[in-house]
C-alpha cells in the first residue's frame, strides 16, 4: 500500500511511508521567545491579519495563499500528510489502497465523522463532492487539475469509496491530503460558487465560517464535537481557539505596526526589512519554505524574441539570484537551483547549470544576433531587445532588481502591475512577454501543471509537443519512487538548460506572531494550520 518516497533529491527508506506525494520538511523556528509552560488550554480568540482578500474563501475554489489560510481550518481531508517523514497517512479514510498501475484508488473511510451540519462523512458525500469539484471546471482550478482523466467514482458501500482514472495518475494520492480535495457537505454542492465563495458553506474542518467581508476579513468559529483531527497535528478533539478574526491589511507597515500594538496576534505579512523588530522575547517566528514551482519568470515562446532558446537562456544566464534574495527578501528565502523548491519531493540541486553568469549571457545574445546599441539595449534588425512583464505578486523590489541585471546584458525588462485578474487575461491572451509566479504543491507532477503543452496553465504558450512533454507526462504516471525520481531529475535539468523556466527564488512563508500565540504551525505543503493553536496569558 504505502510506498517510500525520494525527498531532497535522495530516495528515503520509509517503513511505513506512503505513496508519490508531498515534500516532508522541518519548519524552523526563529526569533528568541520562549514557549510558555503548561498544557494547551481552550479559549480565546485569535487575530490575524492578510494582505490581500481575493474575494472568495471556499476552499474547492481558493488558490491565494491568503485566501488558503482561512479555508484550510474549515475542511478536513482523506488523508494527511505528515511534515516530517513525508509519510501519507489516514485522515477522514481510516485506510487506503493503491491499485498497481495508480489508475485505482480506494479508501475506507473512518466511522463517526461528520459534516458541520450533522450529515455522515461517507462515501456517497466524497462522491458528491469531487463530482462537483470537476464540475466546476476553471473555478476549481487546483481540484479539478488533481481530478484530470477522472473516469469513474464508484461507492462500493457506506463506508468505501473506489476512485477510477482513464491513465496512471501516480499524483493524487498527495491531492487527497490538500484542502483543494477538502470535503464540504453534500448540501454545499447545491449552493452557487459565487455564494460559497462568500463562505456560503459548510465543511468537515475543526472550524466553521460565522462571516466574511470581503476586502475586510472573516471570522470563524471553533466547531463543537470535532474529534477527528490528523495524526499528524499534536491532538484530535475540538479546536483549542474559540475563534479565528482574520483582517485585511495591505500595507506592510501598517501590519507591523498593529503588531507591535496588540491589534492583531500574528500575520505571515512582516516585510523582510521590518523583521528585525520583532527579534525579541515578546514574539516568535515560524517559518518553512513552499515546496512546488519557485517564483519563476514564464517565458511566452509563442514570441518570436522568446521563441529563441539562446535569448531565453542569455536571461536566465543573466539573473544573480543571491543578489536578489540577499538584499532584498527574508533569512529563509533561498536562490532557486531548480524549477522545483528544495522542499519538493524529487528535488534535484541544479545549481550547477543555474549559476549567474553574464559573460556567457552576453555571448548567447551574440550568437543570437543581437548587438548593442547607443542607449546599451542590444537591438537587431531594428528592433529593440525589450520585453514586457505584467505581474501582480509583491514585492516588487524583485523584478526592479531582476530589471538593472538585465539591462547589464541589454535586455529591456518594462514592469507593469495590474490586478491579479488583468495578469491572467495578459497571460492567457499571450499579449504579455513574461509572467511572473510560483505554485505551491508538493508533488513533482507541478512541474507538468505549470509547463506542460496541454496543461490548462501552459506557462510558456507553446503550441507543439516536445521531448520535455513526454517527460512530464511520464513522471506522473510511474508509481516507482526510484524510477519516477529518475524521469523528474531528467525533465527538470532539461526545462533549465533548454530554459523553459527561468528560476529566480525560492519562496518561503514565515509566521511572525506575539509571544503568547502557540500551536500556529504549517502543514506538509506549507499551509497554515490553526487547529493546535492556543493563547497562552
Amino acid at each position: 500500500m504505502p510506498l517510500p518516497r525520494p525527498r531532497s533529491g535522495a530516495l528515503l527508506a520509509l517503513a511505513t511511508g506512503a505513496a508519490l506525494l508531498l515534500t516532508a520538511c522541518s519548519s524552523t523556528a526563529s526569533g528568541t521567545a520562549p514557549s510558555p509552560s503548561g498544557d494547551p488550554v481552550s479559549g480565546g480568540e485569535l487575530t490575524f491579519a492578510i494582505s490581500v482578500d481575493s474575494q472568495c474563501i471556499d476552499p474547492q475554489q481558493v488558490g491565494n495563499n491568503d485566501a488558503i489560510a482561512i479555508a484550510r481550518q474549515t475542511v478536513a481531508s482523506l488523508t494527511t500528510q505528515d511534515p516530517e517523514t513525508g509519510e501519507i497517512l489516514p485522515w477522514l479514510a481510516e485506510d487506503y489502497e493503491v491499485g498497481g498501475d495508480a489508475t485505482s484508488f480506494t479508501f475506507t473511510l473512518r466511522e463517526g465523522a461528520t459534516y458541520a451540519d450533522g450529515a455522515p462523512i461517507d462515501a456517497a458525500s466524497v462522491k458528491t463532492n469531487f463530482e462537483a469539484i470537476v464540475a466546476l471546471g476553471a473555478k476549481a482550478s487546483l481540484g479539478s487539475s488533481y481530478l484530470a482523466d477522472l473516469e469513474r467514482i464508484d461507492v462500493v458501500d457506506d463506508r468505501t469509496v473506489t476512485i477510477g482514472f482513464s491513465e496512471p495518475s501516480a499524483q493524487f494520492l498527495q491531492a487527497t491530503s490538500t484542502f483543494s480535495l477538502g470535503l464540504l457537505s453534500p448540501a454545499s454542492a447545491a449552493v452557487s460558487p459565487a455564494d460559497r465563495c462568500l463562505g456560503d458553506y459548510v465543511g468537515s474542518g475543526p472550524f466553521s465560517v460565522e462571516s466574511y467581508t470581503p476586502n475586510q476579513g472573516a471570522k470563524l468559529v471553533r466547531r463543537e464535537g470535532y474529534e477527528w483531527g490528523p495524526s499528524t497535528n499534536a491532538h484530535t478533539g475540538e479546536a483549542y481557539l474559540d475563534a479565528i478574526e482574520y483582517v485585511v491589511v495591505p500595507e506592510a507597515g501598517n501590519r507591523t505596526g498593529s503588531l507591535q500594538s496588540g491589534q492583531i496576534d500574528a500575520t505571515t505579512g512582516i516585510s523582510a526589512t521590518d523583521a528585525v523588530l520583532f527579534d525579541n522575547d515578546d514574539f516568535r517566528r515560524v517559518s518553512r519554505a513552499n515546496p512546488g514551482v519557485v517564483y519563476n519568470l514564464y517565458a511566452n515562446q509563442s514570441t518570436p524574441k522568446l521563441a529563441d532558446e539562446n535569448v531565453r537562456l542569455a536571461i536566465q544566464k543573466g539573473i544573480d539570484r543571491e543578489e536578489i534574495t540577499a538584499t532584498l527578501l527574508g533569512p529563509d528565502d533561498k536562490p532557486a537551483v531548480s524549477p522545483l523548491s528544495s522542499t519538493t519531493p524529487y528535488f534535484t540541486d541544479l545549481g550547477d547549470v543555474l549559476e549567474y553568469d553574464p559573460d556567457a549571457a552576453a555571448d548567447l545574445l551574440d550568437d543570437a544576433g543581437w548587438t548593442e546599441g547607443a542607449d546599451g539595449i542590444r537591438e537587431k534588425d531594428g528592433e529593440k531587445l525589450s520585453f514586457g512583464v505584467t505581474y501582480w505578486q509583491s514585492p516588487k523590489e524583485v523584478l526592479e532588481l531582476v530589471q538593472q541585471q538585465l539591462r547589464e546584458i541589454g535586455v529591456d525588462l518594462q514592469l507593469t502591475f495590474a490586478s491579479f485578474a488583468d495578469v491572467q487575461a495578459a497571460t492567457a491572451d499571450g499579449t504579455s512577454d513574461f509572467s511572473y509566479g510560483n505554485l505551491t504543491r508538493a508533488d513533482p507532477d507541478v512541474l507538468r501543471t505549470v509547463f506542460a503543452v496541454d496543461s490548462n496553465n501552459n506557462s510558456t504558450r507553446r503550441t507543439e509537443r516536445t521531448a520535455i512533454d513526454d517527460l512530464l507526462d511520464a513522471q506522473s504516471s510511474i508509481v516507482d519512487p526510484a524510477e519516477r525520481q529518475a524521469i523528474v531529475d531528467e525533465a527538470a535539468r532539461a526545462l533549465v538548460t533548454e530554459a523553459y523556466t527561468i528560476p529566480i527564488y525560492e519562496l518561503s512563508t514565515t509566521i511572525t506572531a506575539a509571544s503568547k500565540v502557540q500551536g500556529l504551525t504549517f502543514e506538509a505543503s506549507s499551509r497554515l494550520d490553526f487547529y493546535d493553536a492556543w493563547i497562552a496569558e
